[in-house]
């Protein structure tokens, strides 16, 4: 498959999602890390945003990622479940972070402390469906009209109006994928 080729249409805005999953182990993580990494460098390459899955594999993600640095097009986190130092040394990449439904569950202490010390102007709201419905649907088919429930948990952590975080994380999405005008 020539990526690069379909990568250049004019509606291709990130690259991703992409990463490594050490949950699932459908493939070795030696292969997982070597295909990111050219994953990354071809995003690069093409100026565009990544879009990083990360599911257990935090200190590995970081290392290609710092490694492979600076990301002049930026990118996103997507789905974030680490804690508050993660997000710190995601934030220095440029990167913004996207807050999935995850956040409204009662034991999600750890992602709620993160999304408290994560600037809003950093932010980004995600469904990441199908899976990951917001408390009250938790266990059912997740969909984007259920993102109200993450950007109304957002706003009470974060002290602000639900209108700002809406606002405030939609300007990050349109910054992001550079949607202005498309």
């Amino acid at each position: 498959v020539d990526l690069a080729g379909l990568c250049r249409h004019p509606k291709v805005v990130a690259y991703g999602e992409i990463g490594l999953d050490y949950v699932k182990n459908f493939c070795p993580v030696s292969l997982q890390q070597k295909h990111f990494s050219r994953q990354v460098a071809l995003a690069k390459e093409l100026h565009l945003p990544l879009v990083v899955h990360d599911r257990e594999a935090h200190e590995d993600i970081m290392e290609l990622l710092e490694a492979a640095g600076p990301f002049p097009a930026g990118g996103v986190m997507h789905c974030f479940s680490g804690d508050a130092a993660f997000a710190r040394r995601v934030l220095a990449l440029g990167f913004y972070i996207s807050i999935p439904g995850v956040v409204t569950f009662a034991k999600a202490e750890m992602l709620q402390e993160a999304v408290r010390e994560i600037p809003l102007s950093s932010l980004v709201l995600e469904t990441d469906g199908p899976f990951l419905a917001p408390a009250p649907y938790r266990g059912k088919r997740n969909e984007p009209r259920l993102l109200l429930f993450t950007a109304q948990k957002v706003a009470a952590l974060k002290n602000l109006s639900l209108a700002e975080v809406a606002r405030e994380t939609t300007r990050n999405g349109v910054r992001l994928f550079t949607l202005e005008g498309r």
